[in-house]
């Protein structure tokens, strides 16, 4: 997926039918390139997968939305202050027909990766990860002198 950042028209100003056209065009063009069905006979694919991240006063809860992946191939590894979900899968199909005398294999490979900065809030030793039903939880505790503390002032 690329992102592209560029400058905006004046909002007073009209688009012109030129503009419009290209944009149109360049729209459906992207579509039907990034469509699935295009890149259906890859053998290896690099997805970027989303991830919901929520915090709490107890932790950092990370949810990777990874449906039909496979839990022995993924890594969680902490390097400094980075944490790093990656995941990396080979499949190896093959048919045989021994009376016609052929062979078919076909080898797939999923991969992605997604890193994420921690502050010093974070309790790496605590970091705990679980593969269920399509999505990989990871809670990343905080240190308790990081969890907010609510108490009410006595007003004198």
């Amino acid at each position: 997926m690329t992102t592209t950042i560029a400058k905006r028209q004046n909002g007073n100003t009209p688009a012109t039918f030129g503009n419009v056209v290209d944009n149109i065009f360049q729209n459906s063009l992207h579509r039907f390139f990034d469509d699935n069905f295009f890149h259906a006979g890859r053998t290896f694919q690099s997805d970027v997968v989303p991830v919901n991240v929520r915090e709490n006063n107890e932790s950092y809860n990370l949810e990777v939305i990874a449906p039909g992946c496979r839990k022995e191939s993924f890594k969680v590894n902490v390097n400094g202050n980075l944490l790093t979900v990656s995941y990396d899968h080979q499949d190896e199909q093959t048919e045989e027909n021994d009376k016609n005398q052929w062979r078919r294999t076909e080898y797939q490979r999923r991969t992605f990766q997604r890193t994420f900065t921690l502050d010093d809030s974070v309790d790496v030793n605590g970091i705990q990860a679980e593969y269920k039903d399509g999505i990989l939880c990871l809670r990343v505790p905080k240190h308790e002198k990081a969890k907010q503390v609510a108490k009410t002032i006595e007003i004198q």
